[in-house]
């Protein structure tokens, strides 16, 4: 049995979005606040288990990224980036402002991640968003022990909670096999 550590990123700091008018793919390279990385500094003294882990796998988007070497300063583990691990993507990169992001987010939620019969979202379906990133944790099964840094819809996806209940760099346990 592989267990999963998923712990979500720090506090992203989304002023440096709006205040550059970031679009696209380019919203994704915002780093994290101060706080965000206060944040993940203290991730291993509230769960110093993680020490166990043999490899530690991230999301690309800085946010994850950034979390992820914080982390792993003290850990010293191999880090790799797994595309597949990215955020939710909620519009195919045509929302400018994160607004339309949420009114895409509840959408999605509105029909529970699945498109309705007969029609087509921008949104990715909770279906796809699964099949990814459990393709991604499949290639670690040979691990006993490993840390994800991803993100929050990835999380509840995959532990089939509500997105809004997943902290910033809050570490949840998942387990294949």
């Amino acid at each position: 049995m592989t267990i999963f550590y998923l712990v979500r990123h720090g506090e992203p700091d989304w002023g440096l979005k709006e205040e550059r008018n970031l679009k696209g793919a380019m919203r994704d390279y915002v780093p994290l606040t101060a706080q965000g990385v206060i944040q993940a500094e203290q991730v291993m003294d509230t769960n110093s288990y993680l020490v166990n882990c043999e490899v530690i796998i991230s999301s690309p988007y800085t946010r994850s990224l950034q979390t992820a070497a914080i982390i792993n300063r003290s850990l010293g583990k191999p880090l790799h980036v797994e595309f597949d691990l990215h955020e939710w993507t909620p519009d195919n990169w045509q929302a400018a402002t994160v607004h339309e992001i949420e009114e895409l987010w509840r959408d999605y939620m509105e029909h529970g991640g699945c498109y309705p019969s007969g029609e087509i979202k921008l949104w990715e379906s909770r279906e796809s968003l699964l099949n990814r990133t459990s393709q991604v944790l499949k290639k670690y099964v040979n691990h006993s022990k490993v840390m994800v840094v991803c993100h929050g819809m990835v999380i509840a996806t995959l532990m089939e909670l509500i997105s809004e209940d997943i902290q910033l760099c809050g570490v949840y346990e998942y387990a294949i096999g």
